[in-house]
């Protein structure tokens, strides 16, 4: 047998439960979309919530310190944190004293001179998350 106090108090969670579901829509709505994602589909939108950076520099070859620019969009970084360049040196990817911060809209631009001549790969590193490499050649 149920007492007053707790069918009283079932009424009113039962009351409660029906508004938030007026709030949020329909019951059949709010349990399908919770219980119909697939394996895939969290996967893809993990992917998706992933952090990128882009990089491009503003030429391909220059001269022995020559100032030059990498600028890029990023998704998923902070505004104000930093991208750094790094530069692959005996197969190692080395950070070099480069960076700049994130602007609001994603982006940043970096100035540059490199001083070791040849082929240089190059690219920015935010953490763990890293930009496609690019050559630039110094002469």
């Amino acid at each position: 047998m149920i007492s007053k106090p707790r069918s009283l108090r079932v009424a009113v969670i039962g009351a409660l439960g029906a508004a938030a579901l007026a709030l949020t829509g329909t019951a059949t709505a709010a349990t399908t979309a919770t219980h119909t994602a697939s394996p895939v589909a969290l996967v893809q939108q993990a992917e998706a919530a992933k952090a990128s950076i882009t990089a491009t520099p503003s030429t391909t070859s220059v001269q022995a310190w020559q100032l030059f620019r990498v600028t890029g969009k990023t998704t998923g970084l902070k505004a104000g944190s930093n991208v750094t360049l790094q530069q692959k040196q005996h197969g190692q990817w080395v950070s070099l004293p480069a960076s700049a911060p994130v602007s609001r809209n994603g982006s940043y631009s970096l100035g540059v001179k490199l001083g070791l001549k040849g082929v240089n790969d190059l690219r920015i590193v935010n953490g763990t998350t890293t930009s496609p490499g690019f050559n630039v050649t110094v002469r």
